[in-house]
Parts: structure tokens; sequence; C-alpha cells
């Protein structure tokens, strides 16, 4: 059988467009002499649709959609595609997470996903019915074990073929097809990108090709959908667990695949054919551009003619606004310098300058006569009182005010440009530099951006990003002589500990042995973070690119006291409480 795998980008609730998507490469495939072509999961509604599953309405035009594909799809040709369903039964969630086969102009089969994932950003189990048992689709006279994305990820092989001791689920949809005899799986995801990923999807495949001697189609998603990035990824291995055709990722691919013949391929060194390859910079740079791209174009026509970054002279919104010309283009970003009495002539110098060197629009807009403004409209109800962060962010929020005012007038998206490392600790103003419409960098460490600076500079053959932008040490320049270190420790240390605590969920004590910093620091850093929940719970969108995100993959409550019982039932508080307040830096 010929296959051919459809790696499309499919907008949530675009119904019209998603369907477009799917008969172009379904006529592509008719074409090259596909039999059956493979779709990814929930390609019909785009994913994730979240409560547009609780439309009537919605779920309405999602059958007409499905009805429509039937009967466009070329003849000769069936499909395999992704779509929300209706349980009929009396019991259960209302919705089952299917694949479909369209053949014939009607819906010939369909199989529906047993592992929903309800964790970091997956919440499956709030729609959708777990099918109780595994079916195999014949067509064409091949024996398909047909699954959906998290179906394949609870195999009894881990890396290298060592046994798991965990399992997450008590089924594992892959041995169970398996053992009816399959000759191929087949597999429709929207899994969505993080930082090594792709080598992690790779290698679940080949252990599954491996432990049953079944060759594999994966066929993934890629696009940006509001906060997640999907890579796409989509491949071919073979019994032996050889990649037989990968994917690029991060662009909409197609490929035909002809199952009489997979021995006869020469494997593909992966490595060569991803974006980056090994390189996680390049990746992560890619699924960002990737993450603006979509989320412009995706809101709408005419929602946001351009992206505005506000220009510090800085490492962050340097990177930021190289993201966003690599997303929409020079013509489509503009950037504003907004000095104020603390700015020095370098951080202005150093703005137009990257201005100049990406071919963006640029505009300096002075802040101090609104900063001196609120001065002066304040200074008798704080008189009396020392200086201090109060004043320091009313320079943030002028700043904040002057580029969302920028942004209302000509319908610019306003990107913010505080990375994970501030966001963790809340070293941000809310109502200023917090202000806009999508965080690039909310998932990426401070000494990631420095890397990600390097790697502009590196694939444009000369210093677009200024040598003095990523050397100078950085400062919010909110008072005379300000560096970030005056209130946070080194970057290489504080995101050592992040890593740890935000996406290790590590204690501060497990912390501070493993890595041998004060513990007095370590407890500092965690109660930053758990203090500024409520900071983050007001932010921006931000891209995700890492295993755990802030964002709606990272839920903690906002008013808490973190304590426990000692041994004599008397109450003890542990660090990083309380998170009900914090100090807005």
């Amino acid at each position: 059988m010929r296959i051919a795998l459809c790696q499309i980008n499919p907008t949530v609730g675009d119904l019209a467009g998603n369907v477009r998507r799917v008969l172009r490469d379904a006529r592509r495939a008719a074409e090259a002499g596909a039999e059956l072509a493979v779709f990814p999961e929930l390609c019909v509604t785009g994913y994730p649709p979240q409560d547009l599953l609780d439309r009537p309405a919605f779920l309405d035009d999602v059958d007409g959609a499905v009805t429509l594909l039937a009967r466009e799809a070329p003849d000769g040709l069936a499909l395999l595609v992704g779509a929300p369903v209706r349980n009929e039964t009396p019991v259960g969630k209302r919705l089952f997470n299917s694949a479909l086969l369209l053949a014939g102009g009607a819906v010939q089969d369909a199989v529906s996903k047993t592992l929903l994932p309800t964790y970091d950003v997956f919440d499956e189990v709030r729609y959708f019915e777990p099918c109780p048992e595994r079916r195999v689709i014949e067509h064409g006279g091949v024996r398909l074990g047909v699954h959906l994305c998290e179906d394949m990820w609870n195999h009894s092989g881990g890396a290298d073929g060592e046994q798991v001791p965990y399992h997450l689920y008590a089924a594992d949809p892959i041995a169970e097809l398996a053992a009816l005899g399959v000759d191929l799986f087949v597999n429709l995801s929207a899994s969505p990108y993080a930082a090594g990923k792709p080598a992690e999807r790779r290698q679940i495949i080949r252990e599954s090709c491996r432990e049953h001697g079944v060759p594999f189609v994966y066929v993934n998603q890629v696009g940006a959908n509001t906060e997640l990035i999907f890579d796409g990824g989509s491949q071919v291995q073979s019994a032996a667990g050889g990649v037989l055709w990968h994917a690029p990722l991060f662009e909409e691919a197609f490929h035909v695949w002809d199952t009489e013949a997979p021995g006869g391929a020469v494997e593909v060194p992966v490595e060569s054919r991803e974006a980056g390859g090994a390189n996680t910079v390049a990746e992560v740079h890619d699924a960002l551009v990737l993450g603006v791209r979509d989320y412009v174009a995706k809101t709408g026509p005419g929602v946001f003619d351009k992206a505005l970054v506000g220009l510090s002279g800085g490492i962050d919104s340097a990177v930021t606004c190289a993201i966003a010309v690599a997303a929409l283009g020079a013509d489509r970003v503009v950037g504003v310098t907004m000095p104020s009495a603390y700015s020095s002539s370098g951080s202005v110098d150093d703005s137009r300058a990257l201005a100049e060197n990406l071919g963006i629009a640029f505009h300096e807009v002075p802040i101090r006569p609104a900063v001196d403004a609120f001065g002066a409209m304040l200074a008798p109800l704080f008189e009396g009182t020392e200086d201090g962060v109060a004043e320091e962010n009313v320079q943030a929020r002028a700043r904040g005010v002057t580029l969302m005012a920028i942004s209302n007038k000509f319908d610019h998206l306003l990107l913010t440009t505080g990375n994970k490392s501030e966001v963790a600790v809340g070293y941000s103003t809310l109502y200023g530099d917090m202000a806009g419409g999508l965080a690039v960098l909310a998932d990426v460490f401070k000494t990631d951006v420095y890397r990600l600076a390097e790697h502009v500079n590196a694939r444009a053959g000369r210093d677009v990003i200024p040598r003095s932008t990523i050397t100078k040490p950085p400062s919010a320049e909110l008072r005379p002589g300000q560096t970030d270190q005056d209130s946070l420790p080194p970057y290489d240390v504080l995101d050592a500990v992040l890593v740890r605590y935000v996406e290790g969920h590590a204690s501060p004590a497990a912390i501070a042995a493993e890595t041998g910093f004060d513990r007095a620091l370590v407890d500092r850093v965690a109660r930053l973070v758990d203090r500024s929940e409520y900071k983050r719970r007001q932010a921006a969108p931000g891209l995700r690119v890492s295993p755990k995100a802030f964002g709606s993959g990272r839920r903690l409550p906002i008013v808490m006291q973190r304590t426990r019982v000692t041994e004599r039932g008397a109450a003890e508080r542990v660090e990083g409480a309380p998170a009900a307040v914090g100090v807005d830096a």
C-alpha cells in the first residue's frame, strides 16, 4: 500500500480552513498514487479545541466538515483524519477523540483514543471518554493498528530497551494492537514541542517497532496555537526501528511511503533533516519563530498589522525583536526605545543599531515628561517617604502605557520581552514591561537568551544583535548604576536553581545538596518564585519550549502558605512560603 503522510498546520476552530488543508494534501496524495492519506490528531478542529467542544453548534459544524471531507476526497483514496465524535451511549463523557477512515464518500470505520492525558498542558479527560478496547482497521489488504498520540506512550520498553519501572496507565494500546496481529502501526498525533521532545518520540517509536516487529507510521501536527508549538517530526520507521523517512521540523511536509518495500529504503540520518539537527538552541529559535508567526496569522486577517517591541538596548528585547523579524519580516516589525532619566546613551545607541541591522521601523519616545508628571502628581501623597521600587516602577509603567497606546493606535501586537528567569522570580513590573499580547521568551532562561543571541548572529553571519548588547551587564536602568545582580544571584546560579525548582520540582534542601549552593540563597529564590504566582496569572501567554513552562501546564494556588506538621505536632513553615504577596520589582 502507498501511504501519504500529511503533516499539516491546522488552526483551532477554523473548520473551513482545516478542510481545505486536508483536501489539498488529499489531492497531492491521489496524484502520487497513494491509497491512504494519514493526517494528524483532531486535524478537523485543530488542537487543542478546549471548550469549543462544549458548544453543540460547533460539534454540528464538525460533523458537517467530516461529511464534506468524505464527499470531496479523491476517488480511490481513503483518508485517516482526527476529529471529535459524539458518544451515543448514555454513559461517560459525551465525546470520543477519534481517528476516522473516510472512503467512498462516507465514514467507513473509526477508532478512538484510550489514553487521555491530563497532565501539564493536557486536559483531555475534561472532554473525552476513553475507548475501552482495541480494534484493527483493515484497508487495502493491510491490517492497520491505528491509534492516537498518547496511546503510543505507555509501552513496556524504555530507552535502549530497558524495562520501565512505572507506567502512567494500566493499558498498553500498542501491545494490545500487536497482539491482534497488525501489519503496521499508524499514529495520529498532536504532540507539542519541548526541547528534547523530537528525539524522545523517535526513541519511543523505535522501541515499539523493535519490541513488536511492526513498522510504524507517525503523523504529527505542525504549527502553533496560542502558547503551544507543534514541531511535526512525522516519520516512518521500519520493523527493526530504522528511520526510513523523517519530516523536517516546524514546517508542513508531505511524503508517500510504500509498505511493499520498507526494507529497501536507505535509513535517513535524522539529524541532517531536522531543523537545527542536534542543536537545541537552533531548534528553540525556530520554534519561537513559528510561535510568533502563527500567533499573528491565526488570530485572523486584520487583527494585528505588525509586531511592536520596546527596545531597551538589552539582550531580551534584542532577541525578541530578531525573532519577530524572522517570523514576520522586517517590514512588519516596529521598534520603540523609551529613554528615561537613567537610560544610558549606549542603550539608546544599541537599540538604534539593532533596528538598523534588522531593517525595521524605529522610533524614540522619551518618557521623562510622563515620569516627571507622575512624580509631581504623587508628591503630596509620597511626601516624607524614601524613594524606592514604587518610583522605579513608574518608569516601567510609563513605558507600558506608551507601548499600549501605539499598539491600540496602529493595531500592532505588542510583544513582551521578559525571560523565564525574570518571570520566575517576579523581576518584572505588572502593567509595565509585562504589558502586551504575547510573551516570546517567557519559557527561555536568561542564560539561554544569550545563546539565542549568539545563534541569531551566527546564522546571519554578522552581529545583527550588537556585541555591546551581549557583553554589557543586564540592567533595568530604573535607578543610577543599577544592574540585575544588585537584586538577583548571577544568572548562571539563578538558572541552575530555577531549572531544578520549577521544572524538576525539587525542594530547596535537595537543590542545595545537589548544587552546593548556599541554602539561604536557594530558599530566597524559592520564595521569590512562590510569591510571584499572582503576577504570572496576569501575564501574557508565553510560547512553550520546555517540558514545564509557566502557563496552563503549571497550576499552583496564588493564596497559600506552605507549612508542615512536625513529629511533635507543631506547625513549621516550609521554605518558599507564603505565596499570596510579592514585591513588584
